[in-house]
């Protein structure tokens, strides 16, 4: 099993800044079977070719035109995948203890995870080691604690990986899923295009705090 973590938002808490986010949002993407992971890569890998592209592109939802977004999520929505989405929102963390950017990234992936824990199975967790890697790292030691400890013997993850999502297409999947949840939640014309198109793939979608 397969799980791929990407999200969307920024993990600042100064509300009074108008670069600040006000949600941040983490998306799983579940993948159960290695032949099918493997097929959606082979898909998106010749979808750059399809499209002019060149080999190494990174499909990033916020950077690419509707039309290349609407096309992405047609060619993947046959594919075996799953996802979950936590969307926060910051205004309301007030008393749920979290008071910096390391603690909101670490406390919404815990959301996220404990909403797919039921379907965990050995899962080999891959996310995006560009960046604040230390954040990634952190949450690896987070999440064997916490979603470990409460398996009751049953292995959930199996191991968390570091990649670079620029090489990696099914984290380039679940970046242009959570930019799809993250599109319906505002008021822009599109807002209700692209979550629609993979809608028989979503498993929940969470608000919190409720």
């Amino acid at each position: 099993m397969l799980v791929f973590i990407d999200e969307s938002g920024d993990t600042g808490l100064n509300m009074a800044c108008k670069a600040t986010s006000p949600r941040f949002i983490v998306t799983l993407v579940l993948i159960e079977d290695r032949e099918q992971a493997t097929a959606v890569d082979e898909r998106i890998q010749a979808l750059k070719k399809e499209l002019g592209l060149r080999a190494e592109f990174e499909f990033h939802f916020y950077k690419l035109k509707p039309a290349w977004r609407e096309r992405f999520l047609r060619e993947v929505a046959c594919f075996e995948f799953f996802y979950f989405s936590v969307v926060l929102d910051k205004a309301g963390l007030t008393d749920h203890g979290v008071k910096t950017p390391a603690e909101l990234y670490r406390y919404t992936c815990g959301l996220v995870f404990e909403l797919a824990k039921p379907y965990l199975r050995n899962a080999t967790v891959v996310m995006d080691g560009q960046g604040t890697e230390l954040l990634r790292r952190e949450l690896t030691s987070y999440l064997r604690r916490k979603v470990q400890a409460e398996a009751h013997g049953t292995s959930l993850i199996h191991k968390v990986k570091l990649q670079d999502s620029h090489k990696n297409n099914l984290l380039q999947l679940a970046d242009m899923v959570c930019g799809a949840v993250a599109r319906s939640l505002t008021d822009k014309p599109d807002a209700a295009v692209y979550r629609r198109i993979i809608s028989h793939r979503e498993m929940q979608v969470a608000h919190w705090p409720r």
